[in-house]
C-alpha cells in the first residue's frame, strides 16, 4: 500500500467523523424551511473550515492518484 493511498483513507475517515458531529443539528424541519440561521461561532467554525480544507486534500489527493 502506498503513502498516498493511506494518506487518503486517514483523510476520507477523519472527513466521515466531521461530518458527522456537523450532523447533529439537522432534523426534517430543516428540509421544509422551518430553521433558523445563525452564525458558525469557536468550535463549529473551526470544525467547519476543517472539513472543507480536508475535503479538498481529498480530492486533490483523489486526482494525483487517478493519475
Amino acid at each position: 500500500m502506498t503513502p498516498t493511498l493511506v494518506l487518503q483513507t486517514l483523510i476520507a475517515i477523519t472527513l466521515i467523523f466531521l461530518i458527522v458531529i456537523q450532523a447533529k443539528g439537522t432534523g426534517l424541519g430543516r428540509n421544509f424551511g422551518a430553521s433558523n440561521y445563525h452564525t458558525k461561532r469557536g468550535m463549529e467554525k473551526t470544525i467547519f473550515y476543517a472539513t472543507v480544507i480536508l475535503g479538498m486534500l481529498f480530492v486533490g489527493i483523489s486526482i494525483t492518484i487517478a493519475l
